[in-house]
Protein backbone atom coordinates (compact mmCIF):
# COMPACT_ATOMS: atom_id res chain seq x y z
CA UNK A 1 0.00 0.00 0.00
CA UNK A 2 0.95 3.68 -0.50
CA UNK A 3 2.03 5.55 2.37
CA UNK A 4 -0.35 7.42 3.76
CA UNK A 5 0.03 11.16 4.34
CA UNK A 6 -2.66 11.83 7.00
CA UNK A 7 -1.14 14.46 9.39
CA UNK A 8 -0.79 17.44 6.44
CA UNK A 9 -4.18 19.88 6.73
CA UNK A 10 -5.49 20.61 2.96
CA UNK A 11 -3.60 24.20 2.00
CA UNK A 12 -6.84 26.05 0.56
CA UNK A 13 -8.10 29.28 0.07
CA UNK A 14 -4.93 31.24 0.98
CA UNK A 15 -5.95 34.03 -1.88
CA UNK A 16 -8.12 36.21 0.07
CA UNK A 17 -9.71 37.55 -3.77
CA UNK A 18 -10.99 33.67 -4.18
CA UNK A 19 -13.72 34.88 -1.76
CA UNK A 20 -16.22 36.78 -3.47
CA UNK A 21 -19.93 36.28 -3.03
CA UNK A 22 -20.74 35.95 -6.07
CA UNK A 23 -19.14 34.89 -9.55
CA UNK A 24 -20.52 35.75 -13.04
CA UNK A 25 -22.98 33.49 -14.33
CA UNK A 26 -21.39 31.21 -17.19
CA UNK A 27 -22.38 32.61 -20.85
CA UNK A 28 -22.49 28.98 -21.96
CA UNK A 29 -26.51 28.16 -21.21
CA UNK A 30 -27.20 25.88 -23.66
CA UNK A 31 -29.60 23.57 -22.58
CA UNK A 32 -28.80 19.88 -21.79
CA UNK A 33 -31.68 19.03 -23.95
CA UNK A 34 -30.02 20.91 -26.88
CA UNK A 35 -29.00 17.62 -28.96
CA UNK A 36 -30.49 13.51 -29.26
CA UNK A 37 -26.97 12.39 -28.03
CA UNK A 38 -25.10 15.08 -25.05
CA UNK A 39 -21.57 14.26 -24.79
CA UNK A 40 -19.99 14.77 -20.81
CA UNK A 41 -16.16 15.02 -21.16
CA UNK A 42 -13.61 13.91 -19.03
CA UNK A 43 -9.99 14.12 -18.01
CA UNK A 44 -8.60 13.61 -14.58
CA UNK A 45 -5.80 11.22 -13.05
CA UNK A 46 -7.23 7.88 -10.73
CA UNK A 47 -9.92 9.25 -9.12
CA UNK A 48 -11.62 10.24 -12.32
CA UNK A 49 -10.77 6.33 -13.99
CA UNK A 50 -12.16 4.42 -11.10
CA UNK A 51 -8.58 3.22 -9.43
CA UNK A 52 -9.34 0.48 -6.86
CA UNK A 53 -13.40 1.08 -7.11
CA UNK A 54 -14.11 -2.03 -6.95
CA UNK A 55 -16.32 -4.09 -6.65
CA UNK A 56 -18.52 -2.52 -8.84
CA UNK A 57 -21.87 -1.07 -7.69
CA UNK A 58 -23.40 -0.79 -11.27
CA UNK A 59 -23.94 -4.19 -12.88
CA UNK A 60 -26.51 -3.20 -15.64
CA UNK A 61 -26.83 -0.61 -17.79
CA UNK A 62 -29.31 1.20 -19.68
CA UNK A 63 -31.86 1.92 -17.51
CA UNK A 64 -31.79 5.41 -18.29
CA UNK A 65 -31.10 5.10 -21.79
CA UNK A 66 -27.32 6.80 -21.57
CA UNK A 67 -24.39 5.74 -23.55
CA UNK A 68 -20.76 4.25 -23.93
CA UNK A 69 -18.81 3.51 -26.67
CA UNK A 70 -17.83 -0.01 -27.39
CA UNK A 71 -14.24 0.45 -26.34
CA UNK A 72 -15.70 1.70 -22.60
CA UNK A 73 -15.84 4.46 -20.59
CA UNK A 74 -12.22 4.77 -20.63
CA UNK A 75 -10.75 5.41 -23.94
CA UNK A 76 -7.59 5.71 -23.56
CA UNK A 77 -5.37 2.41 -23.27
CA UNK A 78 -1.79 2.11 -22.78
CA UNK A 79 0.07 -0.05 -26.22
CA UNK A 80 -0.40 0.16 -29.86
CA UNK A 81 -3.35 3.19 -29.91
CA UNK A 82 -2.50 5.30 -27.82
CA UNK A 83 -1.07 7.92 -29.22
CA UNK A 84 -2.22 7.12 -32.36
CA UNK A 85 -6.03 7.03 -31.52
CA UNK A 86 -7.57 7.79 -34.88
CA UNK A 87 -6.37 4.17 -36.43
CA UNK A 88 -8.64 2.74 -33.10
CA UNK A 89 -10.98 -0.04 -35.14
CA UNK A 90 -14.22 1.28 -35.83
CA UNK A 91 -16.14 -1.03 -34.51
CA UNK A 92 -15.40 -0.03 -30.62
CA UNK A 93 -17.12 3.27 -31.13
CA UNK A 94 -20.65 1.91 -31.50
CA UNK A 95 -22.99 2.78 -29.07
CA UNK A 96 -23.78 1.13 -26.01
CA UNK A 97 -25.72 0.86 -22.90
CA UNK A 98 -23.39 2.90 -19.97
CA UNK A 99 -22.43 0.48 -17.13
CA UNK A 100 -19.65 -0.15 -15.24
CA UNK A 101 -16.81 -1.95 -16.22
CA UNK A 102 -13.89 -3.95 -14.51
CA UNK A 103 -10.31 -3.42 -16.15
CA UNK A 104 -7.63 -4.84 -13.39
CA UNK A 105 -7.45 -2.79 -10.76
CA UNK A 106 -9.46 -0.07 -12.60
CA UNK A 107 -13.50 -0.32 -11.36
CA UNK A 108 -16.63 2.12 -11.34
CA UNK A 109 -16.06 5.52 -12.20
CA UNK A 110 -18.42 8.49 -11.27
CA UNK A 111 -19.92 8.02 -15.33
CA UNK A 112 -23.25 6.72 -14.23
CA UNK A 113 -24.13 8.45 -11.39
CA UNK A 114 -23.12 11.74 -13.39
CA UNK A 115 -25.46 10.80 -16.66
CA UNK A 116 -28.25 8.75 -15.11
CA UNK A 117 -28.86 11.35 -12.02
CA UNK A 118 -28.78 14.28 -14.95
CA UNK A 119 -30.96 12.18 -17.18
CA UNK A 120 -33.25 11.76 -14.23
CA UNK A 121 -33.42 15.57 -13.38
CA UNK A 122 -33.78 16.79 -16.90
CA UNK A 123 -37.16 14.15 -17.62
CA UNK A 124 -38.35 14.55 -13.85
CA UNK A 125 -41.72 12.63 -13.39
CA UNK A 126 -40.67 9.65 -16.08
CA UNK A 127 -41.00 6.46 -14.26
CA UNK A 128 -41.34 3.95 -17.17
CA UNK A 129 -38.44 2.12 -17.84
CA UNK A 130 -38.99 1.88 -21.57
CA UNK A 131 -40.18 5.40 -21.76
CA UNK A 132 -37.09 6.88 -20.11
CA UNK A 133 -34.55 4.75 -21.99
CA UNK A 134 -36.18 5.90 -25.37
CA UNK A 135 -36.28 9.52 -24.21
CA UNK A 136 -33.72 12.39 -25.18
CA UNK A 137 -31.17 13.13 -24.63
CA UNK A 138 -28.87 10.24 -24.32
CA UNK A 139 -26.01 10.98 -22.31
CA UNK A 140 -22.30 9.50 -23.31
CA UNK A 141 -19.95 9.49 -21.40
CA UNK A 142 -15.99 9.43 -22.18
CA UNK A 143 -13.02 9.58 -20.33
CA UNK A 144 -9.58 9.98 -22.23
CA UNK A 145 -6.45 10.31 -18.87
CA UNK A 146 -5.08 8.39 -16.76
CA UNK A 147 -3.92 7.72 -13.20
CA UNK A 148 -1.16 9.76 -11.22
CA UNK A 149 -0.68 12.49 -14.70
CA UNK A 150 0.18 16.05 -13.74
CA UNK A 151 -2.00 18.92 -16.36
CA UNK A 152 0.53 19.15 -18.42
CA UNK A 153 0.89 15.39 -19.59
CA UNK A 154 -3.28 15.47 -20.15
CA UNK A 155 -2.79 18.62 -22.02
CA UNK A 156 -1.91 19.23 -25.62
CA UNK A 157 1.75 20.18 -24.51
CA UNK A 158 1.74 15.79 -23.82
CA UNK A 159 4.30 16.17 -21.12
CA UNK A 160 4.84 12.76 -21.09
CA UNK A 161 6.63 12.14 -24.19
CA UNK A 162 9.02 14.38 -23.07
CA UNK A 163 12.36 12.73 -22.83
CA UNK A 164 12.61 13.81 -19.17
CA UNK A 165 9.92 11.76 -18.03
CA UNK A 166 11.12 9.27 -15.96
CA UNK A 167 10.80 6.35 -18.24
CA UNK A 168 8.08 4.16 -15.28
CA UNK A 169 5.72 7.34 -16.62
CA UNK A 170 6.38 7.26 -20.77
CA UNK A 171 2.91 5.61 -21.68
CA UNK A 172 2.80 6.34 -24.37
CA UNK A 173 1.13 9.59 -24.16
CA UNK A 174 -1.89 10.86 -26.15
CA UNK A 175 -4.85 11.54 -23.63
CA UNK A 176 -5.20 14.97 -25.24
CA UNK A 177 -5.67 13.93 -28.92
CA UNK A 178 -7.93 10.44 -27.24
CA UNK A 179 -10.06 13.03 -26.44
CA UNK A 180 -10.62 14.96 -29.44
CA UNK A 181 -11.13 11.75 -31.79
CA UNK A 182 -13.10 10.58 -29.14
CA UNK A 183 -15.50 13.43 -30.22
CA UNK A 184 -14.97 12.94 -33.89
CA UNK A 185 -16.10 9.19 -33.38
CA UNK A 186 -19.46 10.40 -31.41
CA UNK A 187 -20.04 13.07 -33.71
CA UNK A 188 -19.74 10.36 -36.81
CA UNK A 189 -21.87 7.44 -34.89
CA UNK A 190 -24.64 10.61 -34.06
CA UNK A 191 -24.34 11.91 -38.02
CA UNK A 192 -25.17 7.60 -38.67
CA UNK A 193 -28.11 7.21 -36.55
CA UNK A 194 -29.36 10.26 -37.75
CA UNK A 195 -29.20 11.99 -34.26
CA UNK A 196 -27.85 15.45 -33.59
CA UNK A 197 -24.62 15.69 -31.04
CA UNK A 198 -22.83 17.95 -29.10
CA UNK A 199 -20.85 18.04 -25.81
CA UNK A 200 -22.57 19.65 -22.72
CA UNK A 201 -19.98 19.48 -20.11
CA UNK A 202 -16.33 18.80 -19.80
CA UNK A 203 -15.80 17.49 -16.02
CA UNK A 204 -11.77 17.64 -14.65
CA UNK A 205 -10.90 15.62 -11.65
CA UNK A 206 -6.96 16.09 -11.51
CA UNK A 207 -4.91 18.07 -9.33
CA UNK A 208 -3.10 15.41 -6.78
CA UNK A 209 0.05 14.88 -9.91
CA UNK A 210 1.31 18.31 -9.21
CA UNK A 211 0.77 18.37 -5.73
CA UNK A 212 4.85 20.01 -4.63
CA UNK A 213 5.98 18.16 -1.40
CA UNK A 214 5.79 21.97 0.34
CA UNK A 215 2.60 22.73 -0.42
CA UNK A 216 3.43 24.41 -3.55
CA UNK A 217 2.87 23.08 -7.17
CA UNK A 218 5.56 20.62 -9.55
CA UNK A 219 4.74 22.03 -13.13
CA UNK A 220 6.68 18.79 -14.40
CA UNK A 221 8.45 15.64 -13.10
CA UNK A 222 11.73 17.44 -13.45
CA UNK A 223 11.07 20.87 -12.40
CA UNK A 224 11.32 22.52 -9.44
CA UNK A 225 8.42 23.40 -7.27
CA UNK A 226 6.91 26.58 -7.48
CA UNK A 227 5.97 27.43 -4.14
CA UNK A 228 2.43 29.07 -2.98
CA UNK A 229 0.82 31.42 -3.92
CA UNK A 230 2.90 31.49 -6.77
CA UNK A 231 2.11 28.10 -7.71
CA UNK A 232 -1.43 28.12 -7.18
CA UNK A 233 -1.48 31.08 -9.35
CA UNK A 234 0.30 28.58 -12.03
CA UNK A 235 -2.07 26.12 -11.94
CA UNK A 236 -4.91 28.27 -11.92
CA UNK A 237 -4.14 29.97 -15.04
CA UNK A 238 -2.78 26.62 -16.65
CA UNK A 239 -6.15 25.25 -15.49
CA UNK A 240 -8.38 27.89 -17.30
CA UNK A 241 -5.91 28.12 -20.59
CA UNK A 242 -6.51 24.48 -20.69
CA UNK A 243 -10.22 24.45 -20.63
CA UNK A 244 -9.91 27.41 -23.40
CA UNK A 245 -7.94 25.08 -25.13
CA UNK A 246 -10.13 22.04 -24.81
CA UNK A 247 -13.84 23.75 -25.26
CA UNK A 248 -12.18 25.57 -28.65
CA UNK A 249 -10.44 22.15 -30.31
CA UNK A 250 -14.12 20.15 -29.30
CA UNK A 251 -16.00 22.89 -30.84
CA UNK A 252 -14.29 23.01 -33.62
CA UNK A 253 -14.98 19.08 -33.92
CA UNK A 254 -18.98 19.50 -33.15
CA UNK A 255 -19.46 22.84 -34.70
CA UNK A 256 -20.75 24.06 -31.50
CA UNK A 257 -20.70 28.28 -31.15
CA UNK A 258 -20.92 28.39 -26.84
CA UNK A 259 -18.27 27.64 -24.46
CA UNK A 260 -18.24 24.27 -23.06
CA UNK A 261 -18.22 24.83 -19.42
CA UNK A 262 -16.17 22.79 -17.37
CA UNK A 263 -17.07 21.44 -13.66
CA UNK A 264 -14.38 20.41 -11.84
CA UNK A 265 -13.98 18.51 -7.76
CA UNK A 266 -11.81 19.88 -5.17
CA UNK A 267 -8.51 17.56 -5.30
CA UNK A 268 -7.00 16.66 -1.81
CA UNK A 269 -3.84 18.49 -2.31
CA UNK A 270 -2.64 21.90 -2.75
CA UNK A 271 -4.14 22.23 -6.37
CA UNK A 272 -7.84 22.43 -4.63
CA UNK A 273 -6.98 25.69 -3.61
CA UNK A 274 -6.12 26.49 -7.36
CA UNK A 275 -9.31 24.96 -8.64
CA UNK A 276 -11.23 27.12 -7.25
CA UNK A 277 -9.22 29.93 -7.93
CA UNK A 278 -9.63 29.34 -11.35
CA UNK A 279 -13.50 29.12 -11.09
CA UNK A 280 -13.17 32.39 -9.41
CA UNK A 281 -11.81 33.71 -12.63
CA UNK A 282 -13.05 32.00 -15.40
CA UNK A 283 -16.77 31.86 -15.53
CA UNK A 284 -16.83 28.89 -17.33
CA UNK A 285 -15.30 26.76 -14.45
CA UNK A 286 -17.60 25.64 -11.77
CA UNK A 287 -16.04 24.36 -8.53
CA UNK A 288 -18.70 21.18 -7.75
CA UNK A 289 -17.69 21.03 -3.81
CA UNK A 290 -15.22 18.55 -2.24
CA UNK A 291 -15.40 14.77 -2.07
CA UNK A 292 -13.94 13.93 1.50
CA UNK A 293 -17.52 12.83 2.63
CA UNK A 294 -17.43 9.78 0.40
CA UNK A 295 -15.79 6.36 1.25
CA UNK A 296 -12.57 5.84 0.03
CA UNK A 297 -11.34 2.58 -1.70
CA UNK A 298 -9.56 1.60 2.13
CA UNK A 299 -13.03 -0.19 1.86
CA UNK A 300 -12.17 -1.86 -1.91
CA UNK A 301 -11.79 -5.34 -2.64
CA UNK A 302 -9.52 -6.93 -5.67
CA UNK A 303 -7.40 -9.82 -6.17
CA UNK A 304 -6.93 -10.02 -2.58
CA UNK A 305 -5.66 -7.24 -1.37
CA UNK A 306 -7.36 -3.40 -0.08
CA UNK A 307 -7.56 -0.04 -1.79
CA UNK A 308 -5.83 2.91 -1.39
CA UNK A 309 -7.59 5.50 0.85
CA UNK A 310 -6.24 7.99 -1.75
CA UNK A 311 -8.98 6.24 -3.60
CA UNK A 312 -12.73 6.49 -3.45
CA UNK A 313 -14.85 2.65 -3.64
CA UNK A 314 -17.46 2.22 -5.66
CA UNK A 315 -20.13 3.76 -4.13
CA UNK A 316 -17.81 6.88 -3.51
CA UNK A 317 -17.34 7.25 -7.15
CA UNK A 318 -21.15 6.46 -8.41
CA UNK A 319 -22.44 9.06 -5.23
CA UNK A 320 -19.93 11.89 -6.42
CA UNK A 321 -21.02 11.56 -10.03
CA UNK A 322 -24.49 12.51 -8.74
CA UNK A 323 -23.43 15.25 -6.97
CA UNK A 324 -21.35 16.50 -10.13
CA UNK A 325 -24.63 15.79 -12.08
CA UNK A 326 -26.52 17.96 -9.23
CA UNK A 327 -24.70 20.71 -9.95
CA UNK A 328 -24.34 20.61 -13.57
CA UNK A 329 -28.01 20.62 -13.88
CA UNK A 330 -28.38 23.61 -11.66
CA UNK A 331 -26.06 25.39 -13.81
CA UNK A 332 -26.94 24.49 -17.25
CA UNK A 333 -30.55 23.90 -17.13
CA UNK A 334 -31.65 26.27 -13.66
CA UNK A 335 -29.42 28.95 -14.63
CA UNK A 336 -27.79 28.97 -11.44
CA UNK A 337 -24.78 30.94 -10.37
CA UNK A 338 -23.11 28.11 -8.24
CA UNK A 339 -20.68 28.53 -5.64
CA UNK A 340 -20.00 25.35 -2.76
CA UNK A 341 -20.70 25.31 0.63
CA UNK A 342 -16.80 28.36 1.58
CA UNK A 343 -16.40 30.75 4.09
CA UNK A 344 -16.72 34.66 3.07
CA UNK A 345 -15.54 36.30 6.18
CA UNK A 346 -13.92 35.69 9.64
CA UNK A 347 -13.67 38.27 12.26
CA UNK A 348 -12.71 38.44 16.11
CA UNK A 349 -15.95 39.51 18.37
CA UNK A 350 -15.52 42.20 20.75
CA UNK A 351 -14.52 40.56 23.66
CA UNK A 352 -12.18 38.62 22.06
CA UNK A 353 -13.21 35.41 22.84
CA UNK A 354 -15.04 33.75 19.71
CA UNK A 355 -14.48 33.96 16.05
CA UNK A 356 -17.22 34.44 13.34
CA UNK A 357 -17.42 33.19 10.24
CA UNK A 358 -19.89 33.44 7.32
CA UNK A 359 -20.53 31.32 5.10
CA UNK A 360 -22.21 31.07 1.33
CA UNK A 361 -24.36 28.43 1.78
CA UNK A 362 -25.89 26.58 -1.55
CA UNK A 363 -28.95 25.20 0.39
CA UNK A 364 -29.47 26.51 4.13
CA UNK A 365 -29.54 26.46 7.07
CA UNK A 366 -26.04 24.95 8.11
CA UNK A 367 -25.81 21.96 9.52
CA UNK A 368 -22.61 20.75 12.52
CA UNK A 369 -23.31 17.13 11.14
CA UNK A 370 -22.33 14.35 13.69
CA UNK A 371 -24.72 11.79 12.77
CA UNK A 372 -22.72 10.76 9.00
CA UNK A 373 -19.64 11.78 9.28
CA UNK A 374 -17.75 11.52 13.01
CA UNK A 375 -16.95 14.81 14.77
CA UNK A 376 -13.49 16.00 13.86
CA UNK A 377 -11.11 16.33 17.17
CA UNK A 378 -8.45 16.52 18.58
CA UNK A 379 -8.06 17.11 22.34
CA UNK A 380 -5.41 18.53 24.15
CA UNK A 381 -4.93 20.31 27.14
CA UNK A 382 -7.93 22.35 28.33
CA UNK A 383 -9.36 22.18 25.15
CA UNK A 384 -10.07 20.68 21.22
CA UNK A 385 -6.61 21.66 18.79
CA UNK A 386 -9.13 20.81 16.31
CA UNK A 387 -13.12 20.66 16.24
CA UNK A 388 -15.22 20.12 13.64
CA UNK A 389 -12.38 20.60 11.22
CA UNK A 390 -11.73 23.80 12.51
CA UNK A 391 -8.22 25.46 14.12
CA UNK A 392 -7.67 28.93 14.32
CA UNK A 393 -3.67 30.02 14.23
CA UNK A 394 -1.51 32.89 15.26
CA UNK A 395 0.65 33.69 11.92
CA UNK A 396 3.43 32.01 13.98
CA UNK A 397 1.70 28.61 13.47
CA UNK A 398 0.41 28.87 16.99
CA UNK A 399 -3.07 26.63 17.50
CA UNK A 400 -5.62 28.82 19.56
CA UNK A 401 -7.72 26.24 21.73
CA UNK A 402 -11.28 25.89 20.78
CA UNK A 403 -13.85 25.73 23.40
CA UNK A 404 -17.09 25.17 21.27
CA UNK A 405 -18.08 25.98 18.07
CA UNK A 406 -22.17 26.40 17.64
CA UNK A 407 -24.16 27.39 14.82
CA UNK A 408 -25.30 31.38 14.58
CA UNK A 409 -27.35 32.04 12.51
CA UNK A 410 -28.01 29.33 9.02
CA UNK A 411 -25.19 31.02 7.49
CA UNK A 412 -22.87 32.16 10.36
CA UNK A 413 -20.82 30.01 12.99
CA UNK A 414 -19.54 31.06 16.17
CA UNK A 415 -16.03 29.51 17.19
CA UNK A 416 -15.47 29.51 21.09
CA UNK A 417 -11.60 29.85 22.38
CA UNK A 418 -10.69 28.70 25.50
CA UNK A 419 -8.61 31.90 25.83
CA UNK A 420 -9.31 35.06 23.94
CA UNK A 421 -6.98 36.07 21.03
CA UNK A 422 -4.51 38.56 21.64
CA UNK A 423 -4.66 41.72 20.22
CA UNK A 424 -1.08 42.47 18.57
CA UNK A 425 -1.50 39.34 16.61
CA UNK A 426 -3.09 38.64 13.30
CA UNK A 427 -4.87 34.66 13.09
CA UNK A 428 -6.07 32.60 10.33
CA UNK A 429 -8.83 29.99 10.14
CA UNK A 430 -8.28 26.66 8.37
CA UNK A 431 -10.81 23.44 8.23
CA UNK A 432 -9.89 20.23 7.39
CA UNK A 433 -8.27 17.35 9.16
CA UNK A 434 -8.62 13.70 9.67
CA UNK A 435 -9.06 13.16 13.35
CA UNK A 436 -12.29 11.39 14.97
CA UNK A 437 -11.47 11.49 18.39
CA UNK A 438 -9.59 9.10 21.03
CA UNK A 439 -11.17 5.54 21.28
CA UNK A 440 -9.16 4.38 24.73
CA UNK A 441 -6.34 2.96 26.32
CA UNK A 442 -4.95 -0.40 24.72
CA UNK A 443 -5.15 -2.82 27.85
CA UNK A 444 -4.09 -6.06 26.19
CA UNK A 445 -3.07 -7.21 22.39
CA UNK A 446 -3.83 -10.58 21.68
CA UNK A 447 -3.90 -12.56 18.26
CA UNK A 448 -6.76 -12.95 15.99
CA UNK A 449 -8.45 -15.28 14.04
CA UNK A 450 -7.04 -16.03 10.36
CA UNK A 451 -9.38 -14.70 7.76
CA UNK A 452 -9.14 -15.58 4.07
CA UNK A 453 -6.05 -16.48 4.71
CA UNK A 454 -4.13 -13.52 6.66
CA UNK A 455 -3.47 -13.03 10.25
CA UNK A 456 -5.01 -10.63 12.27
CA UNK A 457 -4.20 -8.70 15.84
CA UNK A 458 -6.86 -7.43 18.45
CA UNK A 459 -6.40 -4.51 20.64
CA UNK A 460 -8.70 -4.46 23.59
CA UNK A 461 -9.55 -1.13 24.59
CA UNK A 462 -10.36 -0.52 28.68
CA UNK A 463 -13.52 1.31 27.21
CA UNK A 464 -16.64 0.96 25.47
CA UNK A 465 -16.64 2.29 22.11
CA UNK A 466 -17.20 6.25 21.64
CA UNK A 467 -21.09 6.66 20.29
CA UNK A 468 -20.19 9.96 18.62
CA UNK A 469 -17.78 7.25 16.65
CA UNK A 470 -20.49 4.66 15.64
CA UNK A 471 -20.54 6.80 12.08
CA UNK A 472 -17.13 5.10 11.43
CA UNK A 473 -18.49 1.82 11.86
CA UNK A 474 -21.26 3.12 9.40
CA UNK A 475 -19.01 4.12 6.85
CA UNK A 476 -16.44 1.55 6.83
CA UNK A 477 -13.01 0.67 7.46
CA UNK A 478 -10.66 3.81 9.60
CA UNK A 479 -7.55 4.04 10.76
CA UNK A 480 -6.01 4.25 14.59
CA UNK A 481 -2.81 5.48 15.37
CA UNK A 482 -0.73 5.93 18.56
CA UNK A 483 -0.57 9.20 17.42
CA UNK A 484 3.17 9.07 18.97
CA UNK A 485 5.40 12.06 17.42
CA UNK A 486 8.41 11.71 14.79
CA UNK A 487 8.42 8.74 12.56
CA UNK A 488 7.42 5.99 14.86
CA UNK A 489 3.91 5.77 15.61
CA UNK A 490 2.05 2.92 14.65
CA UNK A 491 -1.22 2.74 12.56
CA UNK A 492 -3.35 0.51 11.16
CA UNK A 493 -7.20 0.30 9.10
CA UNK A 494 -10.02 -1.54 11.45
CA UNK A 495 -11.61 -3.58 9.69
CA UNK A 496 -13.64 -5.46 12.76
CA UNK A 497 -14.93 -3.86 15.77
CA UNK A 498 -16.85 -5.16 19.25
CA UNK A 499 -17.52 -4.77 22.31
CA UNK A 500 -17.51 -7.17 25.58
CA UNK A 501 -17.89 -6.76 29.15
CA UNK A 502 -17.57 -2.87 29.09
CA UNK A 503 -14.22 -2.93 26.41
CA UNK A 504 -13.80 -3.00 23.19
CA UNK A 505 -12.06 -5.18 20.59
CA UNK A 506 -10.55 -3.52 17.13
CA UNK A 507 -9.13 -5.92 14.58
CA UNK A 508 -6.34 -5.10 12.11
CA UNK A 509 -4.67 -7.58 9.47
CA UNK A 510 -0.80 -7.81 10.14
CA UNK A 511 -0.02 -6.86 6.48
CA UNK A 512 -1.58 -3.60 7.22
CA UNK A 513 0.52 -1.90 9.87
CA UNK A 514 2.56 0.77 9.23
CA UNK A 515 6.12 -0.24 8.36
CA UNK A 516 5.13 -3.15 10.27
CA UNK A 517 5.17 -1.00 13.36
CA UNK A 518 3.41 -2.52 16.42
CA UNK A 519 1.09 -1.14 18.81
CA UNK A 520 1.94 -1.45 22.88
CA UNK A 521 -0.38 -1.69 25.87
CA UNK A 522 -1.24 1.80 27.94
CA UNK A 523 -0.79 3.47 24.51
CA UNK A 524 -3.88 5.76 23.75
CA UNK A 525 -5.43 5.61 20.49
CA UNK A 526 -6.94 7.94 18.13
CA UNK A 527 -9.10 7.12 15.35
CA UNK A 528 -8.42 8.71 12.02
CA UNK A 529 -10.37 8.96 8.76
CA UNK A 530 -8.75 8.10 5.24
CA UNK A 531 -9.65 11.78 4.09
CA UNK A 532 -8.94 14.73 5.91
CA UNK A 533 -13.10 15.86 6.72
CA UNK A 534 -15.01 18.38 8.48
CA UNK A 535 -18.45 18.34 9.80
CA UNK A 536 -20.29 21.29 8.19
CA UNK A 537 -22.61 20.81 6.01
CA UNK A 538 -25.86 22.45 4.08
CA UNK A 539 -29.48 21.02 3.95
CA UNK A 540 -29.80 20.12 0.70
CA UNK A 541 -33.37 18.70 -0.31
CA UNK A 542 -31.93 16.72 -3.18
CA UNK A 543 -32.70 13.39 -3.80
CA UNK A 544 -30.27 10.43 -5.32
CA UNK A 545 -31.63 7.68 -7.73
CA UNK A 546 -28.87 5.51 -6.10
CA UNK A 547 -28.31 3.72 -2.92
CA UNK A 548 -25.06 2.41 -0.98
CA UNK A 549 -24.74 -0.71 -2.74
CA UNK A 550 -21.64 -2.61 -1.66
CA UNK A 551 -22.55 -5.02 1.71
CA UNK A 552 -18.50 -5.80 2.24
CA UNK A 553 -18.09 -2.96 4.42
CA UNK A 554 -20.23 -0.79 6.79
CA UNK A 555 -23.69 -0.46 7.09
CA UNK A 556 -25.61 1.91 5.18
CA UNK A 557 -26.35 -0.58 2.39
CA UNK A 558 -29.63 -0.08 0.90
CA UNK A 559 -29.69 3.54 1.87
CA UNK A 560 -29.64 6.51 -0.80
CA UNK A 561 -26.53 8.74 -1.05
CA UNK A 562 -27.12 11.99 0.71
CA UNK A 563 -26.60 15.05 -2.09
CA UNK A 564 -25.81 17.30 0.64
CA UNK A 565 -22.89 20.13 0.14
CA UNK A 566 -19.90 20.03 2.27
CA UNK A 567 -17.70 22.64 2.88
CA UNK A 568 -14.79 23.32 1.25
CA UNK A 569 -10.90 22.68 2.98
CA UNK A 570 -9.38 25.50 3.66
CA UNK A 571 -6.22 27.19 5.20
CA UNK A 572 -4.83 30.50 6.28
CA UNK A 573 -8.21 32.38 5.68
CA UNK A 574 -7.88 35.72 7.57
CA UNK A 575 -9.43 36.59 10.61
CA UNK A 576 -10.59 40.29 10.31
CA UNK A 577 -10.29 42.77 14.02
CA UNK A 578 -13.41 43.92 12.41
Amino acid sequence: MKPLLLFVAIMVLSDTNCFSAERPQSASDQPLTQHDIVGLWLMGQSLCEGAESLPIVTHSGGDWGNYMFQRGVRTWSYGRYCDKPHERPAEQFSLVPLTATVNGGLGETIANGLADHLKSSIIESQQDLKARQKKTPHFLVTYAGQGGRMIDELSSVDQSTDPRTPQSRQHGGGYYQTSLDDARRATAQAAARGDSFGIAALIWMQGEGNAGPTGGIKPSRWGKEIPRPAGLHWYRDRLIEYRKQWSHDLQNITGQTDEIPLFTYQTLSPAGEAQLLAADRDPHITMVGPHYMVASALNSRYAGRYGDPIHMSADGERWFGEQVAKVINRVLKLGESWQPLRPLKAWVAPDRASVLVEFHVPRPPLVLDETFLPREQLVRGEGYHSLYGFQVHSTARAVSAIKAIELESPSRLRIQLVSPLKTDTHFTLSYGLPYAGQVGEITEIRTGPVIEGQSTTELILNQKFDPQLKPLMAEGAFFVSNMQAGDAYAQAPIRHVTESEGKTILRFENRERRKQKDFDTGQILTAVRGFSFGNLRDSDPEKAIYQFADQGYGTRAGEPYPLWNWCVLFKQFPISNE
